[in-house]
């Protein structure tokens, strides 16, 4: 009887020591296999460098791009400026006689085209300058029948002369009383009854300031509107007296506006003297195509040409990102953007100068490229 509980409790130890073995062997299979499938889905998981993005879409984030060039620091002249009418571009619109204004009718901010009215001026004055206009016409008319008179005496050998070359100069007289009363009624914009005087504007654009009120008395010459065509502008930099024989008629220059974007310039011309309060001269730039508001301060880069030899590239430092601590910037791709490790050398005025990772040539993002930053983490953290 003892024997068989000796077999009965040696077998069920055996067992015991079975069991465990099997669960330490699948435990250790278990853990042997888990890191080498964890290492592969890692490998398989590396963030992607590429962001794709349609051309809406990059538009609607306001993104801008630039192309970039070759040039360090040293190359750049990066100064304050302001947008300003051209001499063509911006009309100003004066009462041409006294009297009352009757009708407006544009607003600030209208349009307004070449010879169109905006407003209309009651006058006393536009009366008797219609009055004018209409006793010359009638004088010159008695003249010329006075001086066909005379000519028919004169054929038929009844008058003398001399009283037809009077007549001459009489009807000649009255014909230029005509004209100037013509031209007069004209410059002021008599009403074709002659009670009132039209304001209107003598090219296209947008009214950009207006101070007439209905009803006011207004006196000639007083300004009533303001109008300016913004496809006609300049942009006026200052350039320091050291910069100033550095800068020539046709350098490139690029105009960056306060909400990032940016738009091409040549410079016109360079004022040879320097303004007595801020000791600066003046670079006048003609804008590349795009509107601009006169009165809206930019800030303009000039590349003066053969003044430098870097092959250097300078960006916008709001262009540079840092991403796991790498400094990149975002070039633009045709699906969208690639992340491109660069090398930064010195940076000034919100520039830096890329000495490596970039080509002359390449587009890249400038402003709000932090939003492509944050959609690559976004990314890399969904496939997390």
């Amino acid at each position: 009887m003892k024997s068989n509980n000796r077999y009965l409790y040696g077998g069920a130890l055996a067992a015991v020591l079975l069991a465990g073995l099997s669960g330490f062997g699948l435990a250790r299979c278990t853990a042997d296999k888990t890191p080498a499938s964890t290492a592969i889905v890692a490998e398989d998981e590396k963030p992607s460098d590429e962001l794709k993005l349609s051309p809406e879409a990059i538009a609607t984030a306001g993104i801008s791009v630039e192309t970039v060039t070759a040039g360090g620091l040293s190359s750049e002249i990066i100064t304050q400026a302001q947008v300003v009418a051209t001499p063509n571009g911006q009309a100003s619109l004066t009462a041409r006689a006294a009297g009352s204004i009757s009708r407006i009718y544009k607003r600030l901010g209208d349009p307004v085209k070449a010879g169109e009215a905006l407003a209309l001026i009651e006058s006393r004055d536009a009366g008797q300058i219609a009055a004018d206009r209409t006793t010359a016409i009638a004088r010159a008319n008695v003249a010329q029948a006075n001086l066909a008179r005379e000519k028919s005496l004169l054929d038929q050998g009844v008058s003398a002369r001399v009283d037809y070359e009077r007549a001459q100069a009489e009807a000649a007289a009255a014909q230029a009383e005509v004209t100037r009363t013509q031209s007069a009624a004209s410059a002021a914009r008599i009403t074709s009854d002659g009670h009132g005087v039209i304001v209107a504007s003598p090219i296209s654009g947008r009214v950009t300031a207006s101070m007439a009120s209905l009803g006011a008395f207004v006196q000639p010459e007083t300004e009533l509107f303001r109008v300016s065509d913004p496809n006609l502008v300049q942009v006026e930099a200052a350039i320091s007296s050291s910069d100033m024989q550095r800068v020539a008629v046709g350098d490139r220059a690029v105009i960056a506006l306060p909400d990032g974007r940016t738009m091409e310039a040549r410079v016109r011309s360079v004022t040879p003297a320097l303004d007595a309060e801020t000791r600066a001269a003046t670079a006048v730039l003609d804008v590349v195509g795009g509107e601009l508001q006169p009165g809206l301060s930019v800030r303009a880069r000039l590349f003066p040409q053969g003044t430098s030899e870097s092959t250097a590239i300078v960006v916008p430092e709001e262009a540079v990102q840092s991403v796991n601590g790498q400094d990149v910037v975002f070039v633009r791709t045709k699906d969208g953007f690639k992340v491109t490790p660069v090398t930064v050398g010195q940076r000034s005025a919100g520039r830096a100068e890329i000495t490596s990772g970039l080509t002359s040539g390449q587009s890249i993002a400038t402003s709000k490229a932090f939003s492509l930053k944050a959609e690559l983490g976004k990314g890399a953290a969904e496939e997390e």
